[in-house]
């Protein structure tokens, strides 16, 4: 019998992860204090907010990055400092906070999620990609599906670590906080739902991270057929570090022509 808990159990795994948040909420605010517009409203909810980083001169486009914690944990101000990696090569960065559970089922995050983009897409010309890390890579393929609410500029979506078919989840204790059933475990899994044609999508993951997390990295691959990549010696939380590092694999994969 599969212990589903143990199998999202992505803090567990990892040796030191229980100091990582405060690390990233340092050099995020380390990073605000000289650059980005913060706080820049999208709707009328308390965490309808975005922040927006631009680079020097005229921006190549967008990216919009949904930061993870299982739906119910963080905010935008963690990951500031990861706008270094696209304004170094010339796009802008907006990272935006959504509505938690219990606060919010799915449906309202993948819809606040959309509007945050499309907001933010309204201050900033060019393509508009998208790249989400753990729930955030849920929240970013819910939008690149066929019914998706995504913009009609947005040309690429990455899943980092995503959660893609959430139906484990309703055997997990997280689920007294995320409130699923079965009907909308399977309305809201990417994996269970046809892609947008056209959008070029990657399902990405750390070869270090959990069985499940690889497996529901192959899962979205195999049901969409698109590329996945199993990066080597990453785990759960380092892997989503490679987006503010300039020149690293997966924003160049981010960012390709």
């Amino acid at each position: 019998m599969i212990d589903w808990d143990d199998a999202f159990d992505n803090s567990g795994y990892v040796a030191g992860s229980d100091k990582l948040a405060a690390t990233w909420a340092a050099q995020a605010e380390t990073y605000r204090e000289t650059r980005g517009e913060i706080d820049l409203p999208y709707g009328d909810g308390a965490r309808n907010r975005f922040d927006l980083f631009r680079p020097e001169g005229t921006p190549k486009g967008l990216i919009v990055f949904v930061h993870g914690g299982y739906w119910q944990m963080l905010d935008k101000s963690y990951w500031s400092h990861f706008a270094a990696g696209p304004l170094s090569h010339g796009w802008a960065l907006a990272i935006p906070s959504y509505t938690l559970a219990p606060q919010a089922r799915l449906s309202q995050m993948v819809a606040e999620i959309a509007t945050a983009t499309s907001e933010a897409a309204g201050m900033v010309d060019g393509p508009v990609r998208l790249i989400g890390h753990s729930a955030g890579g849920h929240l970013v393929s819910r939008m690149a599906c066929a019914d998706g609410p995504g913009p009609d500029r947005l040309d690429r979506v990455i899943s980092v670590s995503g959660i893609h078919d959430l139906r484990p989840l309703l055997w997990t204790k997280m689920n007294n906080t995320l409130h699923l059933d079965a009907s909308e475990a399977e309305a809201q899994s990417p994996a269970l739902l046809p892609k947008r044609a056209g959008l070029d999508v990657t399902a990405w993951v750390g070869a270090l991270e959990r069985p499940e997390l690889v497996r529901q990295t192959r899962v979205l691959s195999e049901h969409w057929q698109v590329p996945n990549v199993f990066e080597p010696d990453q785990h759960h939380f380092s892997v989503v570090e490679a987006i503010g590092r300039p020149g690293s694999p997966l924003l160049t994969e981010l960012l390709k022509d």
